[in-house]
């Protein structure tokens, strides 16, 4: 979706001064330490997708997502997730019927993460070299394709296979996609032939289109 979360290529919000990484805490404060903890361990239930989470800090005003810090997002997130599934009142109920990682069992699922990849059940409709245009998509549900790069032409350098489709799997539907890589010319996305510098932009296919 549209919103404060997509900002690559916008304009009017000043210059980015990030701390250098050698020098920036992993966090700021206490709290931002006990939200992350907060996230992933609610998160290891099995009750929402890393998409749904994702769309959940994404469906606050935008002007509050600009004025919240990171990890006010996230928590911003995370209330949104735990009112709309009534985790806790269900969890008071009846909390046997919650799966609770032990600390070990944590490690693991922090280290494996959650595979992304599916058996292939299509073809994929394009291959390395074709050139294709993004779809300019104006929806209310999540999307990982960036605003910048919508109705812009790029070139197919890579196939990724089948992956987990983010825009389905943030409403509880796990589906696939083909997944590409696309190449990009710093002109076609800014305008400006002083910006000679190539862009790279992992896109599912449906986000693509042929150029006709």
């Amino acid at each position: 979706m549209n919103g404060g979360h997509d900002l690559g290529g916008r304009q009017g919000f000043g210059t980015v001064n990030a701390e250098p990484e050698s020098e920036e805490p992993l966090f700021h404060a206490e709290w931002e330490r006990r939200i992350f903890a907060l996230v992933l361990a609610t998160g290891m239930l099995g009750q929402w997708s890393i998409d749904e989470s994702r769309h959940a800090r994404e469906r606050q005003n935008p002007a509050d997502y600009l004025r919240h810090s990171y990890y006010e997002n996230w928590l911003v997130g995370l209330e949104k997730l735990l009112e709309e599934k009534d985790l806790v009142a269900r969890i008071e109920q009846d909390a046997q019927c919650f799966r609770v990682p032990d600390a070990a069992d944590a490690r693991k699922i922090l280290r494996k993460g959650d595979p992304t990849l599916l058996p292939d059940s299509t073809q994929p409709r394009f291959r390395s070299g074709d050139r294709l245009r993004v779809a300019k998509r104006q929806q209310a549900g999540h999307t990982r394709v960036p605003t910048y790069v919508q109705g812009a032409n790029g070139t197919v350098v890579n196939h990724y296979g089948t992956h987990i489709y983010p825009d389905q799997n943030a409403t509880g539907q796990r589906a696939g996609a083909h997944l590409y890589c696309l190449r990009f010319e710093g002109s076609e996305l800014w305008g400006s032939e002083s910006f000679s510098q190539s862009v790279y932009v992992d896109l599912w296919e449906p986000y693509l289109e042929e150029i006709r």
